[in-house]
């Protein structure tokens, strides 16, 4: 039995939306939002994929602390909205739809993220999941406001 669940957070950053669609499109980048990944290695994309990756996080259960690594792919980045799927073994998927809107002089940054797992693996991933998307959140809007009149990436 498969269960599925979602969460969402909001956060606000003073930032243009094409800052805020460079960060959250490039999953190398991540590193310095997500509190579990301690690696990110980019490869060919797969198909109906605009990139893909191999992420490792550093997963804990008790005392114990295990690398596991995953594909990721960023399915859409447009102008407002970037898509993610992560799929994980064993049939472990987490979807980030992720909406960008101007309010002000703020950058609006709504995510959404749904979790599916195999019922007896449902509770700790989900735990592990939100716990690690709420980090990100929070470092989140101060990334991008340090970003705020940096000069383009020439990367």
């Amino acid at each position: 039995m498969v269960r599925r669940e979602s969460f969402s957070y909001t956060v606000q950053a003073r930032c243009s939306q094409a800052d805020a669609v460079a960060l959250l499109s490039d999953l190398s980048r991540q590193e310095e939002l997500h509190p579990l990944i301690v690696r990110v290695r980019r490869l060919p994309a797969r198909p109906g994929a605009l990139a893909s990756y191999a992420i490792t996080d550093r997963l804990e259960l008790g005392p114990l602390r295990f690398p596991v690594t995953y594909q990721a792919d960023v399915l859409l980045a447009g102008d407002d909205e970037v898509v993610t799927v992560a799929r994980q073994q064993p049939g472990t998927t987490v979807r980030n739809h992720t909406r960008l809107r101007v309010e002000g002089d703020l950058l609006r940054i709504d995510v959404e993220i749904t979790l599916t797992a195999p019922a007896p693996l449902f509770g700790y991933a989900f735990r592990q999941a939100r716990a690690a998307h709420l980090g990100l959140a929070s470092r989140l809007g101060a990334v991008l406001d340090g970003r705020a009149g940096d000069p383009p990436s020439t990367d």
